[in-house]
């Protein structure tokens, strides 16, 4: 658990994380959410509130074993009881953290998809501005 906290932590001090129930419906409706995390011990109407931020998209959604108290201490609050990543493969190392991976299983499953086509196209830019270099048509 504390490995995923660590996760947590380095996502808000890159600016990959949106921390707070406001921040993250902004990012989850602007589809900038890839995942978001709720506490176990956060209302069930912040639970609710989360999944409908969720609903109908491939944001995913879930509820990690860490309380309200321990995920604001990772990333230096008193408390927190919702975040969401940013960033595709941060999101999965988050998620690849968590105790009990086979819970997260669907999650993962997506992220993972997400990350391949985020590599797949970045090597096709890449391959695309070298043959505008050398004048390949």
């Amino acid at each position: 658990m504390d490995k995923a906290m660590n996760y947590l932590s380095l996502a808000r001090k890159g600016g990959l994380a949106e921390l707070g129930e406001e921040p993250v419906g902004a990012a989850a409706r602007a589809g900038k959410a890839y995942l978001i995390l709720v506490a176990e011990d956060a209302s069930d109407h912040t639970w609710r509130r989360a999944q409908s931020y969720a609903a109908g998209t491939d944001q995913q959604c879930v509820r990690i074993p860490a309380t309200k108290d321990r995920m604001g201490q990772a990333i230096g609050r008193e408390a927190l009881s919702i975040a969401a990543i940013t960033d595709p493969s941060l999101a999965l190392a988050l998620i690849n953290a968590l105790p009990e991976p086979e819970k997260y299983g669907k999650a993962a499953a997506v992220l993972t998809e997400k990350v391949k086509k985020g590599r797949q196209r970045r090597a096709e830019a890449k391959a695309h501005e070298r043959n505008k270099r050398i004048g390949k048509k």
